[in-house]
């Protein structure tokens, strides 16, 4: 059966466990095969102790924010200093429609050659859409899909590099690999679009950890800030162009990027940053709707109201923190395979990822006193 509420959500904070029930048969798994059990719900939650807490999380003596937005969850993050300035319900558990491609676009940049030639199947080129419109047979360059992937998130795009990856079992592995290595303990990926599939969920604490990791990562960075793109026809056919589907572009100033998604079981999902005054402010909204102000005006009222917040130097609720990101091997992608989707592991970088993280500490270390002991550093500017 697909994700079912338990005793477990029925207290002040609903979604703690699991998102809604779904309203469609989108999440039930393959006939014979169970639906993947919840994540555990860690005893001390990332972020500080208030990102616990399921309303609205504000610092002391702080206006409320807007009074139109209508997301379940969302949050805002200082993009500098990782601060949580405020936030909705940040470990609430929500479904994350095409949020999840950042993930499976941080994959294949992790993994593949942004020239390496990628040849579509007919699967590929048949997915439900929004596509792009690859055209099965023919050739284009990881770079490109991966713009097109984040630019006008196509589906079909999405399981194209899904297929360069190993396969769909094998990228949505990589992708929840990648997931708890950086620490992201809420979210799981069942399929690598976003579409919805059994045990797929997402919160916004952790959609902001994963975009701000992803926005320190120039590739990706630059995918989500491209504007317009010439994409290759079919073979023999010309180019034809595509643009970046963020309404914030031409309506907010200082926009530098960020994804939309929306499936009938997640509504509305967006998460975007913008730069103002030398400080940089993201936003994750989960679970919203277009009425009665549409999504990208609220993502404009909460940024200004995030922006305010900076300004004013106000304390901060929690603080987003990336965890150690070590390389991927096999194993580990082996153990995040959608069979072992509800498997938890008490330390998800290993004996070995510390020991690697420390040799590395300790070399910089030794590297910074040679260099300083030479006179070749120079004083900051």
């Amino acid at each position: 059966m697909a994700q079912e509420t338990t005793e477990a959500q029925a207290g002040a904070c609903p979604n703690r466990l699991l998102p809604p029930p779904p309203v469609d048969t989108s999440e039930q798994p393959p006939p014979g095969q169970p639906s993947p059990p919840p994540l555990p719900v860690p005893a001390n939650p990332a972020g500080g102790a208030r990102m616990a807490e399921c309303g609205l999380v504000l610092p002391s003596g702080t206006p409320v924010p807007p009074e139109l937005g209508t997301a379940a969850s969302w949050l805002l993050q200082d993009m500098d200093t990782g601060a949580v300035l405020a936030a909705k319900d940040p470990h609430g558990r929500q479904r994350p429609a095409s949020l999840i491609k950042t993930l499976l676009a941080l994959a294949v940049i992790e993994e593949l050659p942004p020239d390496k030639v990628v040849v579509p199947t007919v699967e590929d080129a048949s997915q439900e859409c929004t596509c792009v419109g690859i055209v099965a047979g023919s050739q284009y360059t990881v770079d490109v899909l991966v713009h097109a992937l984040l630019m006008r998130s196509g589906n079909d795009v999405a399981h194209a590099l899904a297929t360069a990856l190993g396969g769909v079992p094998t990228a949505v592995g990589k992708m929840n690999a990648l997931a708890e290595r950086l620490g992201a303990t809420d979210t799981r990926a069942a399929t690598p679009s976003g579409l919805d599939g059994p045990g797929m969920m997402t919160s916004a604490y952790d959609t902001s950890l994963i975009f701000g990791y992803a926005m320190r990562q120039p590739a990706y960075a630059d995918a989500v800030g491209t504007k317009h793109l010439d994409f290759p026809g079919g073979t023999g056919e010309p180019s034809y162009p595509i643009y970046n589907d963020n309404k914030l572009w031409a309506a907010y100033a200082g926009f530098v990027g960020g994804k939309t998604g929306f499936t009938d079981d997640a509504r509305h999902t967006y998460v975007g940053a913008a730069e103002r005054d030398g400080k940089r402010i993201s936003l994750v909204l989960l679970r919203a709707e277009q009425r009665p102000v549409l999504v990208s005006a609220q993502a404009m009222q909460l940024l200004d109201y995030g922006f305010a917040l900076a300004t004013a130097g106000t304390e901060p609720v929690g603080q987003v923190s990336t965890a150690p990101v070590s390389a991927p091997d096999a194993t580990t992608a082996a153990q995040h395979s959608p069979a072992a989707a509800g498997s938890s592991m008490t330390d998800p970088f290993g004996t070995t990822g510390w020991i690697v993280t420390l040799i590395v500490i300790v070399i910089v270390g030794v590297g910074l006193f040679v260099a300083h002991r030479r006179g070749l550093l120079q004083r900051p500017e």
